[in-house]
């Protein structure tokens, strides 16, 4: 099974568990480049700005084209209980070339059900496992059981 995990990362956590994911299922790995500037606070706050709108943004084109894999895993941090706009812009020019995804994010607190909602409902794919990690414990180093945990639930699902 050819398998590509996408993420898009902002402070470093969602991409630091994506590094995680595609170790350990030995797998590609593209990261998202979101082409606006969102570093400091003035990148934070249109960050959010944009999310709660549901905005898109304009991204870097990509290298792997996802229809060529059997499973795409898709990574978001939570911006102002929403998806991130890179990873909603991803979604939507996507949304066609999916076979099988998954989901992961990464939260200070918000609720993980509404946004995995929102990228099923953007993507047209029921996902075959999600992920939600705080940002606690990935800074802590403290998320491993849980990526292991995403992983066998997705080698079940696969195996069905």
């Amino acid at each position: 099974m050819k398998i590509l995990v996408v993420f898009y990362s902002r402070s470093g956590k969602t991409k630091k568990v994506a590094g995680k994911i595609s170790d350990l299922l030995k797998c590609e790995i593209e990261e998202i480049i979101d082409l606006k500037n969102r570093k400091g606070i003035p990148g934070f706050l249109s960050a959010g700005s944009d999310a709660n709108l549901r905005r898109l943004t304009t991204i870097k084109e990509i290298k792997n084209n996802p229809s060529l894999y059997d499973l795409v895993i898709i990574g978001t941090p939570i911006w102002s209980s929403n998806i991130s706009t890179p990873i909603r812009t991803y979604l939507s020019l996507h949304k066609e070339d999916f076979k099988n995804v998954a989901f992961f994010c990464t939260q200070l607190g918000s609720d993980a059900k509404k946004i995995f909602d929102d990228m099923k409902n953007l993507s047209q794919k029921t996902p075959l496992a999600l992920l939600v990690l705080t940002s606690r414990e990935v800074a802590r180093d403290q998320y491993m059981q849980k990526v292991k945990e995403f992983i066998n639930n997705l080698k079940k699902e696969i195996m069905k």
